[in-house]
C-alpha cells in the first residue's frame, strides 16, 4: 500500500487492463471491470452504510476508460464509456487494488 505518486499510468484497451507503475512497488495491473466494480463513488457505495450500491453484474463486459485524468495529486479521476465518472481512485486505493490482484494472480499461479 502506499500514498505515493505513480511514476506512469497505462490503460491497455485490447488487454482490459490499467497499468500503474510505483516507485516501490512497481508494475501492478488492474482489469477494468475491477476497477469500475470497486468506484468508491457515492452512487455506487451507500454513504451512510459503505455498502456497495452498485451492481456489478451488470458491468458491461467492454467497460473501459473514455478518459482518464489526475485529480490533484493524490487521486485518478475515470469518465467510464457506460457513463459514469463520480469516482475519485486515490493512490492508496489503487495500490490496494493492484496488490490485491498481484496475490490473487500469484495463487492462481500456485494452483496451476
Amino acid at each position: 500500500m502506499t500514498d505515493e505518486q505513480p511514476t506512469a499510468i497505462k490503460a491497455f484497451r485490447d488487454q482490459g487492463v490499467l497499468e500503474v507503475t510505483w516507485p516501490r512497488l512497481g508494475v501492478q495491473r488492474i482489469a477494468f471491470k475491477a476497477l469500475r466494480a470497486n468506484c468508491p463513488c457515492a452512487g455506487c457505495v451507500d454513504e451512510l452504510t459503505g455498502v456497495r450500491t452498485l451492481n456489478v453484474d451488470a458491468i458491461p463486459a467492454d467497460i473501459a476508460p473514455a478518459r482518464i485524468e489526475l485529480c490533484g495529486n493524490y487521486a485518478l479521476k475515470v469518465e467510464w464509456n457506460d457513463g459514469h465518472s463520480t469516482g475519485l481512485y486515490t493512490w492508496q486505493r489503487l495500490s490496494e487494488m493492484g496488490s490485491a490482484n498481484d496475490s490473487s494472480t500469484n495463487d492462481e499461479r500456485m494452483t496451476e
